[in-house]
C-alpha cells in the first residue's frame, strides 16, 4: 500500500453557472434590522424595517427606539450628550450612511435612501454611544 499523499486539484476560476440567486424579503428585513440594532445599540426586535420601490432602487424605512442616558443623569451631567452622539435627532441623521453601506454590502443591493423614524427612547445605564 502506498503512502503517497492524495493531491486535490487546484480551483479553477468560477466560471458562470447559469441560474439565478435569490434573496428573500424576510431575509432583507432581517439585515436591515440587525444592522439598525447595532448601530443603536438597541434589540433586533425593537426595529421595524420595509422596503418600498423608490424608481427601481429599494428605499429602507426604519422604525425604532433610540437610547438615551437617564433624565436623572443628563441633569446632573448637562454635557453628556455630546460624547454619546448627540441629539436623537443628530444621531439618527448620521446613522443613514453607515446603516445604508451596510445594508447594501451585506446584501449586495443598491439602496436609494434610509429613512429613519424614533418612534420612542431606551434608557441605557452604561456609556451611550
Amino acid at each position: 500500500m502506498s503512502t503517497a499523499a492524495v493531491r486535490t486539484p487546484e480551483p479553477a476560476a468560477s466560471p458562470r453557472v447559469a441560474g439565478h440567486n435569490r434573496i428573500t424579503t424576510q431575509a432583507l428585513v432581517s439585515t436591515a434590522q440587525a444592522a439598525a440594532a447595532e448601530h443603536f445599540g438597541v434589540q433586533a426586535g425593537q426595529v421595524r424595517a420595509v422596503y418600498t420601490d423608490d424608481g427601481g432602487l429599494l428605499a429602507l424605512e426604519l422604525s425604532l427606539p433610540v437610547p438615551i442616558p437617564p433624565l436623572a443623569r443628563l441633569a446632573a451631567e448637562p454635557f453628556l450628550p455630546a460624547p454619546s452622539g448627540g441629539s436623537v435627532l443628530e444621531r439618527a441623521r448620521h446613522a443613514k450612511a453607515g446603516i445604508l453601506a451596510t445594508v447594501a454590502t451585506l446584501t449586495g443591493t443598491r439602496l436609494s435612501r434610509v429613512d429613519i423614524r424614533v418612534i420612542g427612547t431606551a434608557s441605557v445605564q452604561g456609556r451611550v454611544r
